[in-house]
């Protein structure tokens, strides 16, 4: 066989296709997985606790089971992404560490918890590469919706929406017939003063409607413009709804009875708004759709 022919028959040899590099093995990634846990018991324990006891952040029980199906859900295409692990994931991984040390000693919950995430990270890029944690970007960022606002931030935010709230229920009231007069976050009514508490804030409805409306966005909308419309909507949404909770408050304790309009009609009401905020959630994806369809149609 000359020359020619030899380089004819290695010509129409078919590529050889590219496998990824052998992943890590499993007992191995159990064995980190558990000394993690270890590491951050006490941390993701006190986590937990909060969820639980704190309406305001109870839905950080979905967050994480939603990114660990994100994961499972695109699992195929991750088996196909070839692992390059990265030495820049060891200071990704040390810095994290050293969050942990500096929460810990300074007794600061966001830190300690704030620094798993970006172990994470660091442990993914190590073993697995960027293109991998690229990959895997949007699970590991909704992970931080799971972490509860530091208090100092808190009271920033939830302070101006009560003053929001107590503004749009006092201007609402008065159509129903309800002479209001307010001063701050306190709504005095002919019958009894209703004050705006925190629990009243709307922050609740608007850290649980964020998040729904994150998932439903990435699940039934492919679309980013969209998407994020339908983000940022559940802030307003949210504020309104709020309002409109502490109006029907308002009517009850007026024209029905009111220890039964701050009893169980106060707290009935929170479920029923927080429908109908998904409802308003879904009439603006709608929306959207119809007015960017006509847009593109134009």
């Amino acid at each position: 066989m000359n020359h020619s022919q030899t380089v004819s028959a290695v010509e129409m040899q078919p590529p050889q296709p590219s496998y990824p590099i052998r992943r890590f093995p499993l007992w191995q990634a159990l064995g980190l997985a558990a000394l993690v846990l270890l590491l951050y018991y006490p941390v993701l324990a006190k986590l937990v606790r909060d969820w639980w006891n704190d309406p305001n952040f109870s839905h950080g029980f979905i967050v994480p089971l939603f990114s660990a199906f994100l994961v499972w859900h695109e699992r195929e295409r991750l088996r196909e992404i070839p692992t390059r692990p990265s030495w820049l994931g060891l200071p990704i991984i040390l810095f994290g560490l050293g969050i942990l040390v500096i929460g810990s000693l300074g007794a600061e919950l966001f830190l300690s918890r704030t620094s798993l995430l970006i172990l994470i990270a660091g442990l993914i890029v190590y073993f697995a590469g960027w293109e991998f944690f690229r990959a895997l970007f949007f699970p590991w960022i909704f992970l931080f919706l799971m972490i509860p606002i530091p208090a100092i931030i808190f009271n920033q935010i939830t302070f101006p929406l009560q003053l929001l709230a107590s503004k749009l229920a006092s201007a609402i009231l008065p159509i129903f017939g309800v002479p209001v007069l307010r001063e701050g976050n306190v709504i005095y009514l002919p019958s009894m003063p209703l004050q705006v508490a925190e629990a009243c804030s709307g922050i609740r409805s608007l850290m649980s409607l964020g998040t729904l409306a994150i998932i439903y966005a990435y699940f039934l909308d492919t679309n980013i413009v969209r998407r994020v419309i339908l983000v940022l909507a559940a802030a307003p949404i949210a504020v309104a709804a709020n309002a409109l909770r502490i109006v029907g408050t308002g009517l009850a304790v007026q024209y029905w009875d009111p220890e039964k309009g701050l009893g169980f009609f106060h707290e009935f009401s929170g479920w029923v708004i927080f429908c109908v905020s998904v409802a308003m959630l879904f009439l603006v994806h709608a929306l959207t759709k119809l007015i960017i369809r006509e847009k593109k149609a134009a």
